[in-house]
């Protein structure tokens, strides 16, 4: 009998740990960011079957229309809750609402309406910004247990979110109340310690841009900060909060402000006062065993001229390792040195566990716009794979000091192409080809790290990506990483400020708006994709998006797969690019991310055709794609409940490529089978 009791203890408690596995309690679906599901139920097999099980709507289209329409990102990563702290599945709004849903039907449980304020940049004719809307965007919230409080107490399991006003909140998980002992009534306040940082900021210059990170019983959060504007961009410090009472623990800020600081000796004491931004505004991940937090950091301010701030500029564009207990740095690397690409690490990372010489290596993969992967030992930061500091070009705009070497792994190859040549021009017509060379052909262009320059630079890859904020998705068993890829080129000229007057304003030739002053510069900014002035399609030949897949361990690319049809049509003022009403197989470029299963998919939207899809993880052959009601600017995530695997995912379109709103939260699953 003894025997027997054993063994079905040792039953109850594997299933107990694969119920738990199959849970996707946090952003990307465990704190090391794997985008992984243990879960077999849907296999290349049977993927053709799924069906929609179920669709929510946040309402959030119908209660602020404009914003939605105009400025508003849908990019939730859903979050499901173990069983005591409700078992809900967990989505937060553009606008800061919390909804806690049933995960086997949508249907609203309860809801928390933070009342964020959503602004535009402050002036001093407009200190709240709302004479402009801004950027609205929630990409998820976190989920933290108090180890130390009664099983079932109120607030012992907490929901924290993350405002664009700047707040972070805490929530009872099982009934969404705020919970009281939580700063003042579940609410710290931190716009007023954000703005009053060196660099200052105004309101609306500095938001919270997605989930906390939860290390133990710590909440570290990151922060965006406005880009193209100045050289004494606001601060971009990443601030840590104690989980039970939100009281403050530790503060670090990317750009080094002491002499006594290590990074110190990439900076002048100048440019260490005055420069802002090397702010997080990814996503960061942790190792709680080890009590490491890894913070992917972006550029220093301004994006694209560094004469303000000679140097290297260390720990901006680094992947960053905190003791997350102390916010001490345990090590760090910098994958671009004197940044003047926008080249911010934006991708989530990675943990995983690999092995050399016979021996446990576990790992961080960064990810990064110039479609490189970075892959260091998690406590050392040693690297898995050799990295070279080799040459690049050289020559930006008077008074530039360039950096002479940029950091290039000698493994996994480069997951998107780093040199343009003049035979990479392209138009579907011999007339497109020519408006493209006589618009870009007098730019300087050659290999990866081109700087902005008078006369125009191409960039390659783009500032785009490469890889993006999506980021990678790890299958932990077979070592492999699949990630969605960017292949288009970008341009940026710097132009003197007195001549800024005269440059020609236009949609159809600046994507990405008018050229802006770069205050505290002698320079404006224009920039905008490599698009052809007569047609608005790209310059460059296809595909422009591709999904890709690298064996971690070898370091090489096991297959490529062409991501999204170019036959949806967009509505004005832009044309294209990725809007012809064909079935072409060119891959649309889109923002976004892929999640993994162990039943062998990748799943992924991420696409300007409105599609999901999913992808044999052994081949990366296209399986299954079903029409959603516009784009899938988010990743997915996929859990079991009710013996049933649900995959979802959120769609609500994208402002920058002018389509369709939405504010859909969308479920698929295998049909039931009726007797």
């Amino acid at each position: 009998m003894r025997v027997r009791a054993v063994a079905t203890l040792a039953a109850a408690v594997l299933l107990n740990g694969m119920a738990q596995a199959q849970q996707w309690q946090f952003y990307g679906g465990d704190a090391g960011g794997q985008k992984f599901a243990p879960l077999r139920q849907i296999t290349p097999a049977n993927v053709g079957r799924l069906e929609i099980a179920w669709q929510y709507r946040t309402g959030e289209l119908e209660r602020q229309p404009a914003v939605q329409s105009g400025t508003a990102k849908v990019q939730v990563n859903p979050i499901l809750l173990p069983a005591e702290a409700g078992g809900h599945l967990v989505i937060c709004t553009p606008f800061g609402r919390v909804v806690a849903l049933d995960p086997a039907r949508g249907t609203e449980r309860w809801t928390y309406d933070s009342r964020s304020r959503i602004g535009g940049y402050g002036t001093p004719e407009d200190p709240d910004g709302t004479a402009s809307p801004g950027y609205a965007n929630c990409r998820g919230v976190a989920w933290w247990r108090d180890g130390q409080a009664v099983a079932g107490a109120f607030c012992s399991q907490r929901i924290l979110l993350a405002t664009h006003d700047l707040r972070l909140i805490a929530l009872d998980a099982p009934t969404g109340k705020a919970c009281p002992g939580f700063g003042t009534n579940g609410i710290v306040d931190v716009e007023p310690a954000v703005l009053a940082a060196s660099p200052p900021a105004v309101r609306g210059e500095v938001k919270f841009p997605g989930p906390p990170a939860v290390v133990g019983d710590v909440i570290a959060v990151g922060t965006s900060v406005r880009d193209f504007h100045r050289a004494n961009a606001p601060n971009g410090a990443v601030r840590a909060f104690d989980a039970r009472t939100g009281a403050p623990r530790w503060i670090f800020d990317p750009i080094p402000r002491t002499p006594g600081d290590p990074a110190w000796a990439g900076w002048t004491p100048e440019a260490a006062a005055s420069t802002g931004a090397g702010n997080v505004w990814g996503l960061m991940s942790s190792d709680p065993a080890r009590d490491l937090l890894f913070l992917p950091t972006s550029g220093p301010s301004p994006d694209f001229y560094g004469d303000t701030r000679p140097g290297d500029n260390r720990y901006t564009d680094s992947l960053v390792a905190l003791r997350a207990s102390t916010g001490e740095v345990v090590w760090h690397f910098q994958t671009v040195h004197h940044d003047v690409w926008d080249y911010d690490n934006t991708a989530q990372p990675t943990l995983v566990e690999l092995s050399r010489d016979g021996r446990p290596f576990p790992a961080v993969v960064q990810a990064t716009k110039t479609g490189m992967l970075y892959i260091f030992h998690r406590e050392t930061g040693e690297p898995f794979f050799p990295i070279e500091e080799r040459p690049v070009p050289q020559g930006g705009v008077a008074g530039e000091v360039l950096s002479p070497t940029q950091p290039f792994p000698v493994r996994p190859p480069p997951l998107v192409p780093h040199e343009f040549t003049a035979a990479d021009f392209w138009g579907m017509t011999p007339w497109d080809l020519s408006a493209c060379r006589k618009a870009y052909g007098g730019y300087r262009y050659g290999g990866i790290f081109m700087p902005p320059s008078l006369e125009g630079s191409i960039i390659w890859p783009s500032s785009a990506g490469g890889v993006n904020w999506g980021g990678v998705a790890v299958d932990p068993e077979a070592r492999v990483l699949v990630t969605n890829v960017l292949r288009l080129g970008h341009y940026a000229q710097l132009i003197p400020a007195e001549q800024v007057a005269g440059v020609k304003d236009s949609a159809a030739e600046n994507m990405l708006g008018a050229p802006v002053r770069l205050l505290g510069t002698p320079y404006a900014l224009k920039q905008g994709a490599l698009l052809s002035p007569a047609n608005q399609m790209p310059c460059t030949a296809p595909p422009y998006a591709e999904l890709v897949a690298v064996d971690l361990q070898a370091g090489e690319i096991l297959w490529r797969s062409t991501l999204g049809v170019w036959d949806h049509t967009l509505p004005p003022p832009i044309v294209a690019p990725y809007s012809l009403p064909l079935p072409l197989r060119w891959g649309t470029p889109g923002f976004g991310g892929p999640m993994l299963t162990a039943g062998g998919l990748a799943f992924i939207g991420a696409t300007g055709d409105d599609r999901f899809r999913a992808f044999d993880l052994a081949s990366g052959r296209e399986l299954w794609a079903h029409a959603l009601p516009t784009g899938a600017y988010a990743v997915p995530m996929s859990y079991e409940s009710g013996g049933r695997q649900f995959v979802v995912v959120a769609s609500g379109g994208h402002p920058f490529v002018y389509q369709k709103p939405g504010d859909q939260i969308t479920a698929f699953a295998l049909p039931v089978d009726k007797p």
